[in-house]
């Protein structure tokens, strides 16, 4: 099972050059990846919101070997060829480190409706599956170059627990990002509806300091320590230095 760092760029983490660092020293202590949330604002207390693009590219820059991505990305609100742009050069930077993680996106924080974005989840829900497929052809030739990664780059889908859409989506590409998990319990009963094995990773975003042992039992691939929206630099630290 591989270990992760799972951080927010918001506030006092919304410094580029201040998570590359972090991203550096993760590395440094032997972690396999480092992954940051996407979102264009947040609720408050939140304030500082960074780009995670402007903020993977500090991290390919600072690091050889971390696995590092979006989780995740809502592509009802990219252009597609854009984002396979961004992707195709993010993987090029890194030397092919990047993994794409996608899924619906919520409305919660008013990141949809008001910048002109569709907020209803059946056509956002459409928009993904309809953007995904555009997003393999560009990285397939369709746009030049292609991904230093073949024959793509990994593709892992989130999907709200316990709706099951979103789990029969994530069978078709690459990895399932299960989300709102209550335990190891409804993981396993996950990973039974997914292809696991022969690649295919399973990703858990467990709370700091939990016992990894049930969820690698479970068939996790990915354990992902995460810090919710206000990260602080030292509360990092201390959980990569094994602290947390």
């Amino acid at each position: 099972m591989h270990r992760g760092i799972f951080v927010a760029p918001f506030d006092e983490l919304s410094d580029p050059r201040l998570v590359a660092e972090l991203a550096r020293e993760t590395e440094k202590a032997g972690w396999d990846g480092f992954f940051v949330w996407d979102h264009i604002r947040y609720s408050a207390p939140v304030e500082a919101v960074s780009d995670p693009w402007i903020v993977l590219a500090a991290i390919a820059s600072a690091t050889e070997r971390v696995r590092l991505g979006p989780l995740v990305t809502p592509l009802a609100r990219r252009r597609i060829q854009k984002l396979a742009r961004e992707t195709v050069t993010l993987d090029h930077l890194s030397q092919g480190r990047l993994v794409l993680g996608v899924g619906l996106g919520g409305d919660r924080h008013g990141e949809f409706e008001p910048f002109g974005d569709p907020a209803d989840p059946v056509e956002r829900g459409r928009l993904l599956d309809e953007g995904l497929e555009k997003l393999a052809g560009y990285w397939d030739g369709g746009l030049l170059p292609p991904p230093v990664q073949r024959p793509r780059i990994p593709v892992w889908v989130a999907a709200r627990y316990p709706n099951r859409r979103p789990v029969r989506r994530a069978a078709r590409w690459d990895g399932l990002f299960p989300i709102d998990l209550p335990g190891p319990e409804e993981l396993a009963e996950l990973v039974a509806e997914v292809p696991a094995g022969d690649g295919y990773d399973v990703i858990a975003s467990i709370p700091l300091g939990a016992d990894l042992g049930p969820w690698e039992a479970a068939g996790a691939t990915w354990c992902l320590s995460e810090f919710g929206p206000s990260p602080t630099a030292a509360e990092v630290r201390a959980v990569i230095a094994g602290a947390g």
